[in-house]
């Protein structure tokens, strides 16, 4: 009996073996956490199309939205971990959730870190009448107006909401957070003057500063963004260390071989050394990670700072999902 299970073992263990090998022999699902047509699906896509020619094999898109990213990625944290499901998740769906929300798996021990993607900044925009015509200005109004203003935001635990409770952190001042279904929904009314602010992502705010339908103040970085290079960053504003970053990474779940790991991180690494994708993402506001921070093990040092970074800040704001 003895023989016979260490004999079942060896078998089993050749047959996982052999299958990380012959990886991949169908079509990949990428599940994205968040609606079609915004940046992170058009990211999932751009990266996806380019994929399928290292791996040989479709990487099929699926948006599996709800509860702030929470839905996607479960599904991923739950999936046989085969590297046939995938998640490009994010700062919200793998930093912010796992603390603002009660989640039914674990944001770091439920994943096998596969790579960085992308990053992109906020931007810190009013509607165009604002009397305020710089951030250090734009801050000395809101102090001399508490709770007058208001700030649209795409949910609790968003990156738009989070900016904008960490922005309150930083300058004490006060305003008032409207909630939408989506950042496209808050844009609409800041361009309606319905609301007065909106801290949301450079792919989506800069082209209606470049119409001049709203007044960009800052990045929240600490260089410019190539895409913008005119708008300062929050540190020469005057507002230094109000550093927010959407980041973009992708994962597969736990105990998924490493062999296929090395093979997923390879197809990233190559679409994204290509010319055409660079400048496909790069006009769209994203930005890259060098090569050697492109790693698993890169993203799984990342993903923790962040977390040592943003979770005390979140738990001393008292955010927490509905």
């Amino acid at each position: 009996m003895a023989k016979f299970m260490s004999a079942l073992a060896i078998a089993v263990s050749l047959s996982g073996v052999a299958s990380a090998q012959s990886y991949p022999s169908r079509p990949i699902t990428l599940a994205m956490p968040f609606a079609a047509g915004g940046p992170g699906d058009t990211l999932a896509r751009i990266v996806a199309e380019h994929m399928k020619e290292s791996l040989g094999q479709t990487v099929i898109v699926e948006n599996v939205t709800g509860a702030a990213g929470s839905i996607g990625a479960g599904r991923v944290a739950r999936a046989a971990p085969d590297g046939y499901t995938l998640v490009l998740g994010n700062w919200a769906t793998h930093v912010v959730n796992g603390v603002v929300y009660a989640l039914a798996y674990d944001v770091v021990k439920d994943f096998e870190p596969v790579s960085l993607v992308a990053t992109q900044p906020i931007l810190i925009v009013a509607k165009k009448t604002m009397p305020a015509d710089d951030l250090q200005g734009l801050i000395a109004w809101l102090k001399t107006h508490p709770d007058k203003a208001s700030a649209g935001n795409a949910g609790v635990g968003s990156s738009t909401y989070v900016t904008s409770i960490f922005f309150q952190m930083q300058t004490g001042t006060r305003f008032q957070l409207v909630p939408y279904r989506g950042g496209a929904l808050a844009m609409q009314d800041l361009l309606a003057g319905q609301i007065d602010l909106l801290f949301d992502l450079v792919a989506n705010a800069l082209p209606q500063v470049r119409a001049g339908t709203i007044k960009p103040y800052a990045v929240t970085a600490n260089v410019r963004t190539a895409v913008a290079p005119d708008i300062p960053t929050v540190d020469e504003a005057g507002l230094p260390g109000l550093h927010v970053a959407l980041w973009n990474a992708m994962w597969a779940p736990r105990e998924t071989p490493k062999t296929i790991i090395a093979k997923l991180n390879s197809a990233i690494v190559e679409a994204l050394a290509d010319p055409a994708v660079r400048s496909r993402l790069a006009d769209l506001g994203h930005e890259f990670f060098p090569r050697d921070q492109m790693t698993p093990q890169a993203l799984a040092a990342f993903q923790k700072a962040e977390i040592a970074k943003w979770w005390p800040i979140i738990k001393a704001a008292n955010i927490k999902g509905e």
